[in-house]
């Protein structure tokens, strides 16, 4: 049978499907209060659910955890993160909320950087774009996302999902904001005073200890 055939078209209106899931979720939590939502610091952006980029820093609190973290997610053969993808109706693109909330968009940015990304993507977004503007426009967003957000940095990821496949290209770009030291950065003992100075020793107690072999053959 064909896949039109069998796809059931959502009704128009709200869905309150998910409100009887959510009430039991919220009744796992103590006190009925479903945990916070967790800002990761960064900045992802789509357009026409067919160009999906996103940058390849990692942050934990004011710490780069990683500057090759990749962020465009597999799901399935035509289904990335944020939300996109192309099925037989044609190419979609969804923005997830923390909450749950869920709307279909033209085009979409997400993370710490999003509101300077969103500023690009609403000057030059077109629905006709042709694919290389598309991948160029959604550089240039991630690209201002990064310069006005410490948690987004280093390279950028183009994703590209058509009905033929995937092209994922990592990275799109390579940072370009290596710079080396202007000058030597190393000072004689005592240049910096001590003003005061404490030793505490430590007391350190062997809890286990074990010996293991190695294979040197």
């Amino acid at each position: 049978m064909a896949l039109s055939n069998v796809l059931e078209t959502p009704g128009a209106g709200f869905n309150f499907d998910n409100v009887a899931r959510n009430a039991a979720l919220e009744g796992l939590f103590d006190a009925g209060q479903a945990p916070k939502p967790l800002k990761t610091g960064t900045t992802i952006a789509g357009v026409d659910g067919v160009v999906l980029g996103a940058d390849t820093r990692a942050t934990s609190s004011e710490v780069v955890a990683d500057k090759m973290c990749a962020k465009i997610h597999y799901i399935s053969p035509n289904i990335y993160l944020i939300l996109g993808g192309v099925d037989c109706t044609g190419n979609h693109l969804y923005s997830v909320g923390p909450y749950g909330s869920v709307d279909h968009v033209p085009y979409l940015a997400l993370g710490s950087g999003d509101l300077a990304a969103l500023g690009i993507l609403e000057d030059g977004f077109k629905t006709d774009l042709e694919l290389e503007k598309a991948k160029e426009l959604v550089r240039a967003s991630i690209h201002a996302g990064i310069m006005s957000d410490l948690g987004s940095g280093n390279n950028i990821d183009i994703c590209v999902i058509t009905r033929q496949g995937v092209d994922y290209i990592r990275p799109y770009q390579e940072s370009q904001y290596k710079d080396c030291r202007k000058m030597k950065y190393k000072y004689r003992p005592g240049t910096t005073p001590v003003l005061t100075e404490k030793v505490v020793p430590l007391k350190l107690e062997v809890v286990q200890e074990t010996v293991q072999q190695m294979d040197t053959v």
